[in-house]
């Protein structure tokens, strides 16, 4: 039996304007999704949980990172303590609030996440989807 990846993306990466202050902020804020490094480029680094998931990067092309519009990444939680200790993380590592932990009925009932901008202003998201509450829309 081979071990699956579970995950529709294979990866996501996000250019970064000063590697060594993003991948600290990302080292503390993911460690409490339980997330570490997986793998490591010269000014790339990937987090995961089993698989290089996540990429810090300094831009390949050797512009400036910029940020998406309209665009961020969500990350799973597997509680609302964690959402919560993600948010907290984010903040004392520097991040800007976009969202308080809590509850978005527009997401549907089973939701509750937070929104933070990390440091170069990329719009991360925390989520726990508590099954127990109701059904996903379809």
């Amino acid at each position: 039996m081979t071990n699956e990846n579970p995950s529709i993306i294979s990866h996501i990466s996000i250019g970064t304007n000063n590697f060594e202050r993003a991948v600290a902020f990302y080292n503390k804020v993911l460690s409490t999704l339980d997330c570490k490094q997986i793998m490591e480029h010269p000014g790339a680094v990937a987090f995961g949980r089993e698989y290089p998931e996540f990429w810090v990067q300094t831009p390949i092309d050797g512009n400036l990172a910029t940020i998406g519009n309209g665009s961020h990444i969500g990350f799973v939680a597997n509680s609302k303590a964690a959402v919560h200790a993600f948010h907290e993380a984010a903040l004392n590592k520097g991040g800007t609030d976009d969202g308080a932990p809590g509850p978005r009925p527009q997401y549907g009932e089973p939701y509750y996440g937070c929104f933070i901008r990390d440091l170069d202003g990329n719009k991360i998201e925390a989520t726990f989807w508590n099954e127990d509450i109701g059904s996903v829309g379809t």
